[in-house]
């Protein structure tokens, strides 16, 4: 089974047809032809060889947008494919549970909420509820070592790695949304927002000086339009419990909530890597 999305792909014209040709029914289009493909009996082949430029999205915004569409997407195309996944004849038993189970379910669906609703609610609420207790082992061990691991891959970041840690943590909340609307298939299932990159405004900027043309306009977004509210409003509730831990508690989970809660704060107020060129 494939992810394909696209970048740096280069298509079988006989795949595509074959498969059912090019939908626009979600917002991966690319995922929905990977996946029939797959399904089909057509395999990819990576060349580890070669190299293709990509760029980063240059703002918080923008970045958010695109995973947004990331999540809703894949969340979207499952509630469409299930089916047509099970009843087809000439995929086996074993293919269809992966395809449904780790690829769809585990990977594009359940991770992103297992994530916000452990760290940013669960997690936070037993402080609240003395009762109701989470083992050390759960609630730091496994989740240490886990990400250690998958950290492996890229030693050179090695020093980013706590801060991106939280940093998921604030973006499952963002992805758990966006999933729960491509399930739904609520308000903003087929927003499309192309991701802007910052190079590609250079580019424009410089082809019209060229041209002698003048540059296009580059609008500055206003203090109020970088808020994000959802991000603000738990950045309070985890702050509150931090100070409730602080008084009260006995694992000190306060040094993460306020960690986290900081996080919360900076996208809350569209801080992270908001550069926007000025005219």
């Amino acid at each position: 089974m494939n992810g394909n999305t696209g970048t740096a792909g280069v298509w079988r014209i006989a795949a595509i047809n074959d498969a059912g040709g090019w939908k626009d029914r979600t917002t991966v289009e690319d995922m929905d032809l990977a996946v029939r493909a797959s399904l089909r009996g057509w395999k990819f082949v990576y060349l580890g060889d070669l190299h293709v430029k990509s760029e980063l999205p240059s703002t918080f915004q923008a970045f958010r947008f695109q995973q947004h569409r990331w999540s809703c997407g894949p969340a979207n195309l499952f509630r469409k494919m299930v089916m047509e996944i099970v009843r087809n004849k000439r995929v086996k038993f074993w293919k269809k549970v992966y395809v449904i189970y780790s690829f769809f379910f585990v990977r594009k669906i359940i991770a992103h909420m297992v994530t916000f609703c452990f760290y940013c609610v669960v997690l936070p609420l037993t402080i609240l509820v003395p009762e109701v207790k989470v083992p050390i082992w759960g609630a730091v061990y496994i989740p240490s070592v886990i990400t250690i691991l998958n950290s492996v891959g890229t030693p050179r970041s090695i020093h980013l790695l706590f801060y991106w840690i939280l940093f998921e943590n604030v973006m499952s909340l963002h992805r758990t949304k966006a999933t729960l609307i491509g399930l739904l298939e609520a308000g903003r299932v087929n927003e499309w927002v192309v991701t802007e990159k910052l190079g590609n405004t250079l580019q424009k900027a410089a082809d019209a000086r060229k041209a002698n043309t003048k540059a296009p306009r580059k609008f500055r977004f206003k203090f109020t339009e970088r808020l994000n509210t959802l991000e603000l409003g738990f950045a309070a509730f985890l702050f509150l419990c931090g100070c409730y831990d602080f008084v009260n508690g006995k694992n000190n989970y306060f040094i993460y909530l306020w960690l986290q809660t900081i996080t919360f704060f900076i996208t809350g107020i569209g801080f992270v890597g908001t550069i926007i060129p000025s005219s």
